[in-house]
């Protein structure tokens, strides 16, 4: 790169041992994992100080490995149960090419990183306890009963916050309004980025680089062009920061990728989110119990088959391939007194017909789907017990006739968390290139190389765990090569 701008602003050193690019938790994690490790840090966070922390802000719980009842969790989460979670929702495998395309690397899991993930997960709740967050006691009884989860207290904005607090105090130099617009890693001893900020471009140039920036799923033209008429139509429900403009770079470079640039964690929302920024309390959690309809009317997969925690994950996907990237979640007023509602309200209507108008779904075929639903529902003993006959696709569980008015609806989307397109790292989180050497001075931690460990599927408060746990190890061994 020979057009690096040579100005920068007064305040602020154009050098430093450790750049951390990036400003959600592992970004964090790996600045003051780097800072306490003796190196002086420089952290670039593109958002503004408003809208900093990444995804973090909407989390609400790491899973972490225990083999007893702590401080932060009850019961029992030992090696085998995280790992034997893991490989049941990956399949074993590092993309699942669910919108097209095909995943990239040799088509496993990488199980020393998988093991190093469940190994140091054990100690990164007291770890982050030490740095200032605060944890949920278990027994207080606000949240629901988890051996296999801590919560944070708060949720992530106060984890942001705190973290946040911490670096400042350590002395990490914060820099807000700072995207990286390039990376510059033909001196591989002395790597160097290309910053946008408030007052123009400036290089900054380190002795170890931490990418820690996340994926591209706020990319629209990165996400159309692997994604097609997905990326239109669905809302991305974390930060509008996370371009990929980092981790292109890095492939650019010649970093191994792993993962699937054509698959990525979604969830179903409610269709009146924001584009970007909705977070956790837009998903839509009474899908089980009505019925879904695309806009023509028609129901298109079974509804109770998915009751677990993979749910959500489920159901964005389905939703992302309906027509316009659009369905409807139907149901009445005795169904709705089965889950919790929406952020938003319901749209009601005293008949199913008014319902479908006020939907812009033609009322004939809504009614008749409604009808063949009911006449097909066999009710068991319970609520979670009724079926039906008769009908494709059939409901499996929760069945329930829809009579009762006013009736009511969602619209759902597609809701993008991240995408699972990444860069493969060894056991110190450094970056490798296409032969598994080392790609210069780049270490990586977060999504940008959590498809190493999970390429596909949903494990609730995993992604947080990556991103903790090799933020820690690659601030540390970023640290330990710059000073070294």
């Amino acid at each position: 790169m020979t057009d690096l701008p040579s100005r920068c602003p007064s305040h602020c050193p154009s050098h430093c041992d450790v750049l951390v690019v990036g400003g959600g938790l592992a970004a964090l994690c790996a600045a003051l994992s780097a800072r306490r490790a003796g190196a002086s840090v420089v952290l670039l966070e593109a958002a503004p100080k408003a809208e900093r922390g990444g995804n973090a802000r909407h989390s609400r719980n790491l899973r972490v490995m225990h083999d007893g009842p702590t401080r932060w969790v009850r019961g029992r989460y030992d090696a085998d149960n995280f790992r034997s979670d893991l490989r049941r929702v990956t399949g074993g495998y590092l993309g699942g090419g669910s919108l097209g395309g095909g995943p990239l690397g040799d088509g496993s899991v990488d199980e020393a990183l998988a093991g190093l993930l469940i190994r140091e997960s054990a100690g990164i709740v007291a770890w982050l306890a030490d740095n200032g967050v605060h944890f949920q006691d278990p027994g207080d009884g606000v949240l629901p009963y988890s051996r296999k989860t801590a919560f944070l207290l708060g949720g992530g904005q106060a984890l942001v916050n705190a973290l946040y607090a911490t670096a400042a105090r350590l002395g990490v130099d914060i820099r807000y309004d700072s995207a990286v617009r390039a990376l510059d890693l033909g001196d591989a001893a002395r790597p160097a980025v290309v910053v946008r900020h408030r007052d123009g471009e400036s290089a900054l140039a380190a002795r170890a680089v931490v990418v820690a920036s996340g994926g591209f799923q706020a990319n629209g033209d990165w996400l159309r062009e692997r994604w097609g008429a997905v990326a239109d139509n669905a809302v991305v429900r974390g930060t509008r920061h996370a371009t990929g403009t980092a981790l292109k770079a890095l492939l650019d470079h010649g970093a191994q990728p792993v993962g699937d640039p054509a698959h990525g964690h979604m969830v179903a929302v409610d269709g009146r989110s924001p584009r970007f920024d909705g977070g956790i309390v837009t998903r839509l959690d009474g899908i089980a119990h009505g019925i879904v309809v695309d806009r023509d009317g028609q129901r298109f997969a079974d509804e109770g088959a998915d009751s677990g925690p993979t749910r959500y994950a489920v159901w964005g996907e389905r939703v992302a391939r309906c027509p316009d990237g659009l369905a409807f979640m139907i149901f009445d007023a005795t169904i709705e007194r089965r889950f919790r509602p929406s952020i938003f309200p319901a749209i009601r209507a005293e008949s199913v017909g008014a319902l479908a108008a006020a939907l812009g779904i033609a009322p004939a075929a809504l009614e008749a789907t409604v009808s063949r639903f009911n006449a097909a529902v066999r009710p068991g003993g319970g609520p979670e017990d009724g079926r039906t006959d008769g009908i494709t696709p059939p409901k499996t569980r929760h069945a329930a006739p829809i009579l009762v008015p006013p009736f009511g609806a969602y619209p759902v989307r597609a809701g993008v968390t991240s995408t699972s397109l990444g860069v493969r790292v060894d056991p110190t989180a450094r970056v490798l290139d296409g032969g598994g050497r080392p790609l210069g001075s780049v270490f990586a931690a977060g999504v940008v190389m959590a498809p190493n460990i999970l390429g596909r599927g949903y494990l609730a408060g995993s992604a947080m765990t990556i991103g903790a746990v090799f933020g820690r190890i690659a601030g540390r061994e970023a640290a330990r090569h710059a000073r070294g």
